[in-house]
């Protein structure tokens, strides 16, 4: 097993990278806080410098590597699996230490259930409790999928080792048409899990905002859902907006009115950004972006609030902007994990 030590900051820690684990598994698993967002080569949050030592590189053409990191010899740790003893050097936080450990697990295919025409959820049960915090993801590794893939969790952790997964299903995707038309009951997958800095937070005296599009639904069901069992609903609201393109794909409500607070604490906004494509349905709600609605709703108080967010990268970078730039929401006040 190659061992990894880390130079930075005149601190120097080791860990052993072990089995299918990339330095960055290896490293969050071993405690390190190692810098990322999305695990999958997308965000470039995991850069770092090899000092010495050989990789393998998964997906050398990955865009979280610019021009100029590929020019000075960096790399993404989410995509190097090490070939021999290592020593690199990144800018550890602690607010990447993983308060659970991601740990591999085999679990099965115990049932499924459709949500819209083509966002399902996929449940799983392992052998051992489920550990994992509310808004967090997992990597599942899927027989007859060639890499892996994240995808968030949409219920709460449990003692009985369920795992819940809405999937949106992608055309000519290969997991997601592995999953809506091959699983059968019983068959194993491999989750490693959990990941994700977006978990909710303790109460600190805001009041809460999801903002979900497509199958970014999960990871805003389960931070809605952990809201309400930790009892922060008593004292907050919290403002639930879902964006689709028709009305056909619009979701969640659902989820969200089996909860105590429903129409009291919770309030529920569905947006639609192009009625016209669904002449089965006469769409009464809102229509538009959903970014847009968020405003037309919150408008200037919107840095007294607490902002959760999942779905298309487009959705998340608008959004990101307008609070942020636009609103001068702090950054600590707004959370989301990068997928592309």
């Amino acid at each position: 097993m190659p061992a990894i030590e880390i130079v930075a900051d005149e601190l120097g820690v080791s860990f052993q990278q072990n089995g299918k684990d990339t330095v960055l598994r290896a490293a969050l698993r071993a405690g390190i806080g190692f810098p990322y967002e999305c695990n999958s080569g997308g965000c470039g949050s995991c850069k770092f410098d090899l000092l010495e030592g050989d990789v393998e590189q998964i997906w050398p053409e990955a865009p979280g590597l610019t021009e100029r990191d590929r020019r000075k010899g960096r790399l993404l740790a989410c995509q190097c699996r090490a070939r021999t003893d290592l020593r690199i050097k990144i800018r550890p936080g602690s607010e990447y230490q993983s308060k659970i450990q991601p740990q591999r697990q085999p679990a099965c295919f115990i049932g499924q259930e459709a949500i819209t025409h083509d966002i399902r959820e996929f449940r799983f049960a392992a052998d051992r409790p489920a550990r994992f915090q509310a808004g967090q993801y997992a990597i599942l590794d899927i027989p007859g999928v060639s890499s892996p893939r994240a995808y968030s969790m949409s219920n709460l952790p449990n003692e009985e080792g369920e795992w819940h997964f809405q999937v949106r299903r992608v055309p000519e995707g290969q997991a997601t048409s592995r999953l809506f038309h091959h699983l059968r009951e019983g068959d194993e997958i491999e989750i490693d899990g959990p990941y994700g800095l977006a978990a909710l937070r303790e109460d600190n005296g805001r009041d809460i905002v999801c903002v979900a599009g497509g199958s970014g639904l999960a990871p805003m069901v389960s931070i809605a859902r952990g809201a309400s069992t930790k009892g922060l609903l008593t004292k907050r609201h919290l403002h639930f907006f879902y964006g689709g393109r028709t009305p056909r794909d619009i979701c969640g409500e659902t989820f969200l009115k089996v909860l105590p607070e429903y129409g009291i604490k919770i309030h529920y906004y569905p947006v639609v950004s192009l009625p016209e494509q669904d002449l089965g349905i006469d769409w009464k709600g809102e229509t538009g972006f959903v970014h847009d609605v968020v405003r037309k709703v919150l408008g200037g108080s919107m840095p007294d609030f607490e902002f959760y967010f999942a779905g298309p990268p487009p959705m998340t970078r608008t959004l990101q902007e307008m609070l942020m730039v636009g609103y001068r929401v702090p950054f600590e006040q707004v959370h989301f994990d990068r997928f592309f």
